[in-house]
């Protein structure tokens, strides 16, 4: 039965050292602009408008109701029934609808 050098390395990954200075620096992360929404004021403009924006912006980038998304684990099983039970409503809204029209 042959011997191995069980010190030895088998694969070549091991072989060569973990180097992260090979890497290039990215050029785009250098001068980014902070991510997210912004809110820009004119000179003399009210605060409480600005805050009204902001939380336009927030209600039609789905933030908050992501936000509520995330606070729970929702199985996948659950996830696809209530978009079954979604479509279902979504299509007696328009039969309702259509009801009426005629």
């Amino acid at each position: 039965m042959k011997q191995y050098n069980r010190n030895r390395p088998t694969n070549n990954w091991q072989q060569r050292p973990f180097n992260n200075d090979r890497r290039k620096p990215n050029p785009n992360q250098e001068n980014r602009s902070p991510q997210g929404l912004a809110v820009y004021l004119r000179d003399g403009e009210d605060i409480n408008k600005a805050i009204r924006k902001l939380k336009k912006k927030i209600e039609r980038a789905g933030i908050l109701k992501e936000l509520r998304d995330r606070q729970h684990y929702v199985k996948p099983s659950e996830k696809r029934r209530k978009a079954k039970k979604a479509g279902i409503m979504r299509w007696k809204k328009k039969q309702r609808e259509a009801e009426m029209m005629r």
